[in-house]
């Protein structure tokens, strides 16, 4: 058979009903609604749209930008892992959340390790899971107050400030834009909970206790001026560093993002941003590597002058 004609008919099999569905999991990649597939599967019924121009809809759409976006940010990072690369003055669109810049960011540093803990998964983008989950960690857990089903994840319900696990358990940990939700009005995400002035720190301390002595923290946080929004808290990126190497860990390398009104740019400064004031999420954020002090403090001197392409970087952004 013709390849053309084997590719028309291809595109050709199946019920209306499943055309549409097939198309909004494969571009939008969510189930449709079921408004949107009556009215898609009438006007297919009817001869006054095709497939192809209901493709081109869709991905002409302000949805599948996003959703390029995000599957681009997963793709960068696993080609930066292959290159064994740690990307920096990374590019994101105005008008955007953070998550085009700390997806890559974080998950390009995986270096193979086998036991991988990942703090508020559960309400975390699908892009980044999947990318979560392909780094194909031997022992991949996910934790949080809420529960979600992920394939090749185990899912543990409990409170990062009193992990339910021994001491030096995992080499890595991510925790992307949850720290600054811990202690405080968790109801948004469906759990309840009293405030805690030092539940950062106490979680902090946790994910120190429960990591090898060689381990990793990849984490993000939102910054800018010093914001209480209630169910999350923005700080300046100063007082973020000062919080982290008071919970005993050191900045092995980090990189501040601003949003302008050209997009995302990797910045010395975050001009006291205020959340949402430029963008849908953060308008800056920071993007860190943490590692437990006690192994790594000589390494700051070592590596003070030092800047190549793997090693650590002193943070540019601690006071001396």
């Amino acid at each position: 058979m013709d390849p053309r004609l084997a590719a028309w008919l291809a595109a050709a099999e199946g019920s209306d009903e499943e055309a549409v569905e097939r198309l909004w999991r494969l571009v939008l990649r969510r189930e449709v609604e079921p408004d949107a597939r009556e009215r898609a599967v009438e006007k297919l019924r009817g001869g006054t749209l095709s497939r192809a121009t209901l493709l081109r809809e869709l991905v002409t759409g302000d949805e599948f930008a996003r959703v390029a976006l995000l599957d681009d940010a997963v793709a960068f990072a696993a080609g930066a892992r292959r290159a064994g690369e740690r990307p920096r003055e990374l590019r994101a669109p105005p008008r955007t959340d953070e998550r085009p810049l700390e997806i890559p960011w974080c998950l390009a540093r995986y270096r193979g390790e086998r036991r991988v803990l990942d703090v508020g998964y559960a309400h975390a983008e699908a892009s980044y899971l999947s990318g979560l989950v392909a780094l194909g960690a031997t022992e991949l857990v996910g934790v949080d107050l809420a529960e979600a089903e992920v394939p090749g994840l185990r899912s543990v319900l409990a409170d990062v400030r009193e992990l339910p696990f021994g001491d030096r358990e995992f080499e890595l940990v991510f925790c992307i834009s949850t720290l600054e939700h811990v202690g405080l009005d968790n109801a948004l995400y469906g759990v309840a909970g009293e405030r805690d002035a030092a539940g950062q720190e106490r979680a902090l301390g946790e994910l120190r206790r429960v990591l090898v002595p060689e381990g990793r923290l990849l984490l993000t946080v939102p910054c800018g001026e010093r914001e209480d929004l209630g169910w999350q808290v923005q700080r300046p990126a100063s007082e973020w560093i000062e919080l982290f190497e008071r919970s005993g860990f050191l900045v092995y390398e980090d990189e501040l993002y601003a949003l302008g009104d050209d997009g995302w740019r990797s910045t010395r400064d975050d001009g006291g941003a205020r959340y949402g004031e430029r963008g849908p999420g953060a308008s800056a954020v920071l993007c860190a590597e943490l590692r437990p002090r006690r192994l790594v403090e000589r390494v700051r001197l070592a590596v003070r002058d030092v800047r190549h392409r793997d090693e650590p970087r002193r943070s540019t952004l601690a006071p001396e």
